[in-house]
């Protein structure tokens, strides 16, 4: 059953988060293209400053890659523990306004702040609240998006990026949403919106034009989501007691790779990303999954578990290269490797737990 009133829902992302932290805390790097990362021929960026992305430098672009698209872009290497309390900061600004609070990473979060602790009368203000409370406290910005669901919210946020807000409101979503390249929404990845410009579909009013039997013969069961959003309709809440499932990392290779060892070393990239994540949260789990996908979009997984959580990083990359060993060499190139872990468990007993980086996770 749908609420007869609207929600009111904000979703907070700060600007380049990690990058933003270090020319906070460095001022010799503010004004100039950081990458957060290391400089290494296997090394990848973790996070780039706006002036980095000006030249193309994104998150997960291999460090080689990003040097040659900016060759005066300065790496620092990343600082997880001092994110970690910016990111408790943040969420302390939050829990002032609302306890409607679902966090989806360190950087991000939706609220619904439809009875605001505060009583203030508009999504719009509280949201301008929280983003001064933000500046004040930590230095850093943060951008908003105010809406009725959690899809249009999301999108909203990056509309005035960085440090701005946009409201999309009941009677302009459906018509903002036919505005919009698909390639923007939620759920919809580069195959994803690859496919659907061979179906003539581009922008949300191309796929509104759609019916639902169409949409079922193309799309199976992400049909109804597609058919929603095109509507600008989202009846998802703000759920701040999901956990997520499993924690992974994925990398598209600039090329499509045949050698083994590019290939190993790109899945152990991924690893101590996932591993990273696993220690700031204290989740550890069972299973370990890699997956493959070739340069025909041909996707393939493996999969291992075991009895006792990877509680060492040792374990997860020994796991991790036995699973991509198992495939190699291809008999085609590979332009994807993912690696993810699941089936969580309680961490051992003699290990240190750290603090989470937020009490509460979204569902994967």
């Amino acid at each position: 059953m749908v609420d007869s009133a609207p929600r009111k829902i904000i979703h907070v992302d700060m600007d380049a988060f990690f990058a933003s932290v270090e020319q906070r805390d460095n001022p010799d790097l503010r004004g100039r293209p950081v990458a957060v990362g290391h400089a290494a021929a296997r090394g990848v960026v973790a996070a780039a400053s706006y002036e980095a992305r000006t030249f193309g430098v994104r998150s997960a672009l291999p460090s080689v890659t990003a040097l040659r698209r900016c060759p005066a872009l300065v790496f620092v290497p990343p600082r997880f523990d001092v994110y970690q309390e910016v990111s408790r900061q943040i969420h302390a600004v939050f829990e002032r306004y609302t306890d409607l609070i679902q966090p989806l990473s360190l950087d991000e979060a939706y609220l619904d702040v439809t009875a605001n602790k505060y009583g203030i009368p508009t999504a719009w203000l509280t949201a301008k609240a929280i983003r001064a409370a933000i500046l004040e406290e930590t230095g850093l910005t943060a951008s908003a998006g105010i809406s009725y669901n959690k899809f249009l919210a999301k999108l909203a946020s990056d509309q005035r990026k960085p440090n701005g807000q946009f409201a999309v409101t009941p009677d302009m979503g459906a018509e903002w949403v036919a505005t919009l390249p698909v390639s923007r929404f939620h759920g919809v990845g580069p195959v994803t919106a690859e496919k659907m410009k061979r179906l003539g579909i581009e922008t949300g009013a191309d796929l509104r034009a759609k019916s639902r039997e169409f949409l079922d013969r193309h799309f199976g069961s992400s049909a109804e989501w597609y058919y929603a959003i095109a509507r600008g309709e989202d009846y998802r809440p703000v759920n701040p007691n999901r956990v997520r499932k499993s924690l992974g990392s994925e990398t598209t290779f600039e090329r499509d790779l045949t050698d083994p060892a590019e290939i190993e070393a790109g899945v152990l990239r991924m690893v101590d990303d996932v591993w990273r994540w696993c220690e700031t949260r204290s989740r550890f789990g069972r299973t370990v999954t890699v997956k493959i996908k070739y340069g025909d979009f041909k996707q393939i997984t493996r999969r291992r578990s075991q009895a006792e959580v990877v509680a060492t990083l040792d374990n997860f990359q020994n796991l991790a290269r036995d699973l991509i060993r198992s495939v190699l060499p291809p008999t085609k190139g590979i332009r994807l490797v993912g690696v993810t872990v699941s089936n969580f468990g309680e961490p051992p007993a003699d290990r240190e737990v750290a603090l989470p980086m937020f009490a509460k996770e979204q569902a994967a």
